[in-house]
């Protein structure tokens, strides 16, 4: 691969920017600088296209830069519409009641600018509504930047003490140093899919809420067993701690509204993004009008503050509207083309695997797809941890990208695909397995590769 201009980039943005990048996560093995993306494609500042299937951490499922949503924004700017600071406006008012058509479990909404403010403020809503502090959330799962929910994502067997714990949690892994330790006292993490431990939680603390994605779509895609979601609401009831269901990827990416409407759970509280405004920064808290209404309680020790000077900037939510119109309209059938692509891939990958003897399993919900180097499709981080290949993960992943495909250059990292993919790409990128796959089962294993 030609990545000269991207690592002259990188280095000097370096001089400027910790890390030459403004989100860290951004940063991978190879590093590539991309210039300009239009619909399933993008290119990087050598000159090399690529069939996209990272979709910027996920929200591009219309695809990159859609001429409708496009549009609609250049309309908005066109039309004078401004950051006024001061009422209301038509088109947040348009936003919210669009979005809560798609999400029949929650009664209000209220928008943001990212994933990690709207769980943020669910959190606090969460604190405020139960007066307990003590909050739960899965080993796995990341759920924002914030101080009460940056631990235990992809921590190593060593950080969680050297063996899986059911029924119980996790040793404290935070991802980020700066967490005070009163904080960290009452941040606590356990195994997807484990009820048991989550009641024994509940019994030990006085909680708050429980926060999960319904489906950890940060360490690819690993779903709930059936009749977990269910017993979290249940316990949640049984307890007194508010459920709040973590949507940011799969709402909207999974069907119209979130993957909870799919199974039919309702959360007391649930975040939005990423989807909801294909790719534009804006995010959603939504839920029962009974906790959304803290903002304007009447009682100062209750009342909730929810402010921002961005908060539904004209730009995004512009973007919103014309995102969730396009996902809504039954003639363009967003999510039965999604489907039909996602399965092609799914069959050719599964296939190629097959036939080149490779130990794997294909795991996909709705558009979102993961292939892991393991015999069964894990149930939680732990399984993940102890039975994936990592390593031929990596070389998989870069064999790839060395073709044209761009998937994001870390291991056990989530595949999208969008409603601007065509078969031909989905062929194209069939084709380019089977060469990755001759490739790192017939070369050496280099060192440092």
């Amino acid at each position: 691969m030609n990545l000269t201009r991207s690592t002259e980039l990188l280095h000097r943005n370096q001089e400027v920017i910790p890390g030459g990048l403004a989100s860290i996560n951004r940063k991978a093995d190879p590093c590539i600088a991309f210039a300009r993306a239009q619909g399933s494609r993008m290119w990087d500042v050598d000159g090399k296209e690529y069939i996209d299937y990272h979709a910027g951490f996920a929200p591009y499922i219309l695809g990159h830069n859609d001429p409708d949503q496009n549009k609609a924004v250049i309309d908005a700017i066109n039309q004078g519409r401004s950051n006024y600071g001061s009422g209301p406006t038509v088109d947040e008012g348009e936003l919210a009641r669009l979005f809560l058509a798609c999400v029949p479990t929650a009664q209000k909404v209220q928008f943001v600018n990212t994933g990690s403010e709207a769980t943020a403020q669910a959190i606090r809503v969460a604190r405020a509504w139960t007066g307990a502090d003590h909050i739960l959330r899965m080993q796995g799962g990341y759920n924002g930047n914030h101080n009460m929910v940056a631990a235990n994502v992809m921590s190593t067997k060593a950080q969680l003490g050297g063996r899986q714990i059911i029924g119980d949690e996790y040793p404290l892994a935070p991802i980020t140093a700066g967490i005070p330790a009163a904080e960290r006292a009452l941040m606590h993490s356990v195994e997807f899919n484990d009820l048991e431990a989550v009641d024994a939680i509940a019994r030990r603390y006085k909680l708050a809420a429980l926060i999960t994605e319904p489906v950890l779509q940060n360490v690819g895609v690993i779903k709930p067993k059936p009749g977990y979601l269910e017993g979290l609401r249940r316990l949640a009831d049984q307890h007194g701690f508010l459920l709040i269901l973590d949507e940011v990827k799969t709402g909207f990416r999974s069907g119209v509204g979130g993957y909870h409407c799919l199974r039919g759970v309702e959360p007391d509280l649930s975040t939005f993004g990423k989807a909801i405004a294909n790719g534009f920064p804006i995010a959603a808290l939504a839920g029962k009008a009974k906790f959304m209404d803290l903002a304007i309680s009447d009682q100062p020790d209750k009342r909730v503050l929810i402010a921002g000077t961005y908060n539904c900037h004209p730009v995004p939510v512009a973007a919103a509207i014309a995102c969730l119109r396009k996902l809504m309209d039954p003639k363009l059938d967003v999510y039965g083309t999604l489907e039909r692509l996602s399965a092609r891939l799914e069959e050719g990958v599964t296939r190629l695997m097959t036939d080149h003897g490779v130990t794997s399993t294909f795991v996909r919900q709705g558009s979102a797809h993961c292939a892991y180097f393991m015999p069964a499709a894990p149930t939680n981080w732990w399984e993940l941890l102890s039975g994936h290949d990592f390593a031929l993960d990596h070389r998989y992943r870069r064999a790839l990208i060395a073709r044209g495909i761009y998937q994001f250059p870390i291991a056990a990292k989530q595949g999208s695909i969008s409603f601007a993919h065509t078969q031909q790409d989905i062929d194209e990128t069939i084709e380019a397995n089977d060469s990755a796959l001759r490739e790192i089962l017939t070369s050496p294993v280099k060192v440092g590769v």
